[in-house]
């Protein structure tokens, strides 16, 4: 039986320590807890058809990420975790220009073709629009998925967590270091104790570079800063609401009794500041309500943080580090992260057991992430 330690419980480590219990590797699941991880902030939608990224290594992934979440939730649901944070709600694309509209219809559709995980896919009137999420302006006709689906990061992150615990995983808090020796890494010291194992995994996030850098490597991971605020509809059934796809870089996205969260800033320069700004939550709001003018009368509840893992090209990254023998990484999932995360780590299981791997890996070498 393989021995081995996962270092960063995010949703991509979590998955992995997930699917290596599963298989009956002896697993440990280390984690520091950081304010501001990714998975802990995240609200997410998966929906990557509608991307305008065509093919390549990003589009492959997030794909085969959405198409495996079904019966990933099953596999949770078959190991008594039905909590989590999935739900098939369905998108609607916004648009007030024809043009724009009808481009975006005709991706859709093309996509379809190969991906029945899509649902039904159909334009809707303003009219029709405005039903499913009442808030809007009126002027919004759009794209309608239905296979697409919301995620609340860490209701999955601690079902994954759990479900490696029934199978076996030992989970371990506190503040991990590499052991290293003769360019192999030998296993993990948490809180003064040395774990060995036969492979250790980093998927450490945005945090991944100060572990790493501990035994001179420069690996190039940079955080990138997402406020995202939190609003209520009181006396308001929005569980079954679609989720909300602005022509911009922004999106609403409904929960369970009258939440709405909108998000995202994306701060390419803010580092680790887990302040909540006005500029910030200002840019958030204005938006929201540019689309969704009935949203003035909701509560506003909180203002969540969290730093998205980006590596160089935008691309993830998965494999052996490269020069060090037993050491492996995963990282730079980016705002895709609840989207690929979980197939990531899925793969990533297969890749240490010895498995063939759904997708090439070599197209997302973790070469390029060192300096």
């Amino acid at each position: 039986m393989k021995s081995i330690i996962v270092i960063g419980a995010g949703i991509l480590g979590a998955s992995t320590a997930y699917h290596l219990a599963k298989q009956g590797a002896d697993v440990m699941l280390i984690d520091r807890k950081d304010a501001g991880q990714a998975t802990q902030a995240a609200a997410g939608i998966v929906c990557p058809w509608l991307t305008n990224r065509r093919g390549g290594p990003f589009y492959r992934l997030v794909e085969a990420g959405a198409r495996y979440y079904p019966s990933l939730i099953e596999e949770l649901k078959k190991d008594g975790e039905m909590e989590t944070g999935y739900a098939q709600v369905g998108a609607i694309n916004i648009y007030s220009g024809e043009t724009k509209l009808e481009k975006k219809l005709k991706l859709a559709m093309e996509r379809r073709k190969d991906t029945p995980e899509m649902g039904e896919v159909s334009r809707l009137s303003t009219v029709e629009t405005n039903a499913l999420f009442p808030p809007l302006a009126d002027h919004y006709a759009s794209v309608h998925v239905s296979g697409a689906a919301r995620i609340n990061g860490a209701a999955l992150r601690d079902a994954l967590i759990s479900g490696a615990e029934k199978h076996g995983a030992k989970i371990v808090d506190g503040d991990a270091s590499l052991d290293w020796s003769d360019e192999r890494v030998t296993g993990a010291v948490v809180n003064g104790e040395m774990f060995q194992a036969d492979h250790v995994i980093v998927t450490g996030g945005a945090w991944s570079k100060q572990l790493l850098e501990r035994l001179g490597m420069r690996f190039l991971v940079t955080p990138q800063k997402a406020q995202i605020v939190h609003l209520e509809l009181p006396d308001t059934d929005t569980g079954k609401w679609p989720i909300v796809m602005p022509p911009f870089i922004q999106y609403l996205l409904p929960f369970e009794n009258g939440r709405i969260v909108a998000g995202g800033t994306q701060e390419d320069e803010a580092g680790f500041d887990l302040r909540v700004t006005m500029g910030g939550v200002n840019h958030i709001i204005e938006r929201a309500l540019k689309v969704a003018p009935g949203l003035s009368c909701s509560t506003y509840v909180e203002t969540k943080v969290g730093f998205r893992p980006f590596t160089p090209g935008n691309v993830p990254i998965v494999g052996a580090v490269p020069r060090v023998k037993g050491l492996l990484v995963a990282n730079g999932l980016g705002a895709s992260g609840l989207t690929s995360g979980p197939f990531l780590g899925a793969e990533l299981a297969r890749l240490v057991i010895g498995e063939r791997t759904e997708l090439e890996l070599e197209e997302y070498d973790p070469g390029s992430a060192f300096g």
